[in-house]
């Protein structure tokens, strides 16, 4: 006999996805079976059962997810096989991605993949857990997105529990268990990662929807922990009039389980989230639950219909990710999680990292955006090639705040702008024109135009007006200077590989002594390349002299290199001495998360 019980785990992900055009086939299911058996292994033992096919079954496998990278997964797949009714049925691989199998009747498709890569934009399957993100390891048919999935897990260790966002029901039979979650469409079931492992949950029962709580991890104290995700789940919440969904899962790896990675991935229902120890969690849990509106419902249409084949450009994730920083912020300060200082110095910190790369002289908010699938190059990620559209959307939303507030004397906020753009867009089902409609909206608060702010800043590279819109706030900019000794070049190593030269300043020192791309370094001043070569160019100064013995085309070369200077400013946001009442109003509105009356229309 077969029991069945429900777990505590949320409803499933309930998404305004492209595959909603794609009309389901009457009660057709297409199941999975996932077993960990020998996790050690790090191999996922996958089986696919596909109904109703007639004469063909294409299959594909997602090129990237969670990340903005082509990270091409079928390259984890190993031993693809398909049978009908038990017998085997011939499939082919038509390229990197897809596969055919030409048959009639209910395909199974079976197969083996790889993964133990840490981290919440991967997967990873050993002795001591299973973390899975679904689009990363399960084959798919393009043409029925739109139907139920199923997936089952088996063969999971003894002391493991299972957690998702996606309602999980345990099954046992013969003292087998077997885990089994369900979604009404693939996209809604990749969209809910899964913790496998022996786990600590517990659940935020005063906030409403419920929120659940999965740590696998040390280094923790679990009071600090609800406490900092009840300030923030409730704030948020309440900000955003109403939670968008069912019940809410975190899945945290905190301490040894993060095993080095770190970061988090909103998911529509849930996040994961990898930290180092606990005290880090509220700033990453603030950014990670805000995105319950901004980017998974509040989503811009350069974004849809989703396709996990190819790259997908938008110009809008200075807004989607940077000003989804900005509201974390806010949620801490005005929380109390954060003081009034740690907020200012984290707008310092945004300010000066922004400031000290030169590409903020060139590389807009909106080029930044569209540059996202670059990052997966160490050489694009220098200062002098890029900025974050996270740190630029950052100070982007804090600046559009003040406009914002400035332009109707402190009636209106960029609060209401998302909570514009949550009504006239999540709620209606609709996706946002990138900067477009980010602008419209911020102007249907103002009652006139800001297209100054968005052509000058958002779609252009200029230098953003610090002093005067911080001024309007009661705030100043102050500046600090100090002098470094850089090395004019970049060196690189890959794992067990040896240190080459990536980069070379145009120009720099390093390269009038002669240096070149692709140079091996055999030497560095008579002695071994150190582990952080910025590092130990920082304890240097500048003119001393740096000796190198490389390997160029086969020949040995010695270099010597006087080091450059770097002249380095430091930001500091200030509470700005004998501001004005008006202004002390605006910045006062800005920590709390207030606005006054609205009395007249402010033009």
């Amino acid at each position: 006999m077969t029991q069945k019980l429900l777990s505590t785990r949320s409803l499933f992900a309930t998404l305004s996805l492209a595959c909603v055009f794609l009309a389901p086939r009457a009660n057709a299911e297409i199941h999975y079976y996932v077993s960990l058996t020998h996790p050690e292994q790090h191999l996922f033992h996958v089986t696919m059962e596909v109904p109703d096919v007639k004469d063909q079954l294409d299959l594909q496998m997602a090129a990237w997810d969670a990340l903005y990278e082509i990270r091409d997964f079928s390259s984890h797949v190993q031993r693809v096989t398909a049978s009908v009714n038990g017998r085997d049925v011939p499939i082919e691989k038509l390229d990197k991605l897809s596969w055919r199998v030409q048959a009639t009747g209910a395909v199974k498709v079976s197969y083996d993949t790889f993964w133990d890569d840490p981290g919440p934009f991967s997967s990873q399957l050993n002795s001591e857990h299973a973390f899975i993100n679904q689009a990363m390891i399960l084959l798919y048919v393009p043409g029925r997105r739109a139907e139920k999935s199923i997936l089952s897990l088996r063969d999971v260790p003894a002391e493991w529990n299972v957690a998702s966002a996606s309602p999980v029901l345990l099954e046992s039979m013969d003292r087998a268990r077997m885990f089994t979650l369900e979604a009404q469409t693939f996209d809604a079931l990749a969209d809910s990662p899964i913790e496998a492992s022996h786990f600590e949950e517990f659940t935020i029962h005063d906030l409403t929807p419920p929120v659940h709580v999965v740590i696998h991890g040390d280094d923790y104290k679990k009071h600090d922990v609800e406490t900092a995700l009840r300030k923030i789940c409730a704030y948020e919440v309440k900000l955003m009039d109403g939670a968008p969904y069912p019940e809410y899962t975190f899945i945290f790896h905190i301490g040894k389980a993060a095993n080095g990675s770190g970061g988090g991935m909103e998911h529509a229902n849930s996040t994961a989230i990898n930290i180092p120890s606990g005290p880090l969690l509220p700033n990453v849990s603030a950014h990670e639950f805000f995105h319950l509106w901004n980017v998974k419902r509040i989503r811009p249409a350069s974004l849809e219909p989703i396709d996990r084949t190819r790259e997908m450009y938008t110009r809008s994730l200075w807004f989607a990710e940077g000003v989804t920083n900005t509201f974390s912020s806010y949620a801490l300060v005005r929380t109390g999680i954060w003081s009034k200082q740690d907020f200012l110095q984290d707008l310092s910190q945004q300010i000066t990292e922004l400031e000290s790369r030169p590409a903020e002289q060139w590389q807009s908010a909106e080029q930044s955006s569209l540059d996202a699938w670059l990052e997966k190059y160490a050489l694009y990620n220098q200062p002098q090639r890029s900025v974050s559209y996270y740190t630029k959307g950052q100070v982007l939303g804090f600046l559009l705040d003040i406009v914002l507030r400035d332009r109707t004397d402190n009636q209106r906020s960029l609060d209401d702008l998302l909570r514009s753009m949550n009504t006239d867009f999540a709620r209606e089902g609709k996706f946002y024109r990138d900067s477009l409609d980010i602008r419209l909206e911020s102007e249907k608060l103002t009652g006139g135009s800001i297209a100054d702010f968005f052509d000058n800043y958002v779609a252009s590279a200029n230098p953003l007006p610090y002093q005067s819109l911080l001024a309007r706030a009661g705030l100043e900019l102050r500046t600090h200077e100090s002098i470094r000794a850089t090395l004019g070049f970049l060196p690189q190593r890959e794992p067990g590989a040896p240190w080459t030269v990536a980069a070379v300043e145009a120009d720099g020192l390093a390269a009038k002594s002669g240096l070149q791309v692709g140079d091996e370094i055999l030497r560095w001043n008579n002695g071994d390349v150190p582990r952080r070569p910025e590092r130990w160019a920082a304890q240097q100064k500048p003119g001393d002299i740096l000796r190198l013995r490389v390997r160029r085309a086969e020949k040995e070369e010695s270099v010597e290199i006087r080091l450059g200077e770097l002249h380095e400013k430091f930001f500091q946001v200030a509470e700005m001495p004998g501001a004005d009442a008006r202004a002390r109003r605006l910045r006062d509105g800005i920590l709390r998360g207030t606005t006054d009356p609205v009395t007249a229309r402010t033009h």
